[in-house]
């Protein structure tokens, strides 16, 4: 079995890129959403505060980091 490039799965497939990328924001926003319900005790664990980790659930799916975009 040969190894396909990305790019030259998506040239077959046009639509493929689009839907990792939704699948992607999805896994992002359960992410967000999941880390936002977290209690102190929890976000102490990660060693993260109550404040960021509201901040960090309130964006919006689209506010990814710039390394993410391609």
């Amino acid at each position: 079995m040969t190894a396909l490039s990305s790019r030259a799965v998506r040239s077959r497939h046009p639509g493929l890129r689009r839907r990792i990328d939704l699948a992607t924001w999805w896994g992002l926003y359960r992410q967000r959403k999941q880390l936002g319900a977290l209690d102190a005790r929890m976000l102490d664990d990660i060693g993260c505060s109550s404040a960021d980790a509201q901040t960090e659930a309130t964006r919006p799916v689209w506010d990814v980091p710039s390394h993410w975009r391609k």
